[in-house]
């Protein structure tokens, strides 16, 4: 049988890297939640240029500009 004191620290051990890990899945899901809301921002906005460029509100090309050798 395993000395008692050998016991105790690889269960302090255990606990450590448990206590990281636990940290470490804490840390990584605020990421990956705060990843997802920009995604979905991102997605809107997107989704909002397109609607805009689909109705013709922001003419392209410069239609009122003058030709840059004005």
């Amino acid at each position: 049988m395993a000395d008692p004191a050998e016991l105790a620290e690889h269960i302090i051990d255990i606990e450590v890297k448990l206590a990281y890990q636990e940290r470490l899945i804490r840390d990584l899901d605020a990421y990956v939640r705060e990843l997802g809301t920009k995604l979905d921002t991102a997605a809107r906005e997107l989704e909002t240029l397109k609607q805009t460029l689909r109705s013709g509100e922001i003419p392209l090309g410069g239609a009122n500009e003058k030709p840059p050798h004005y």
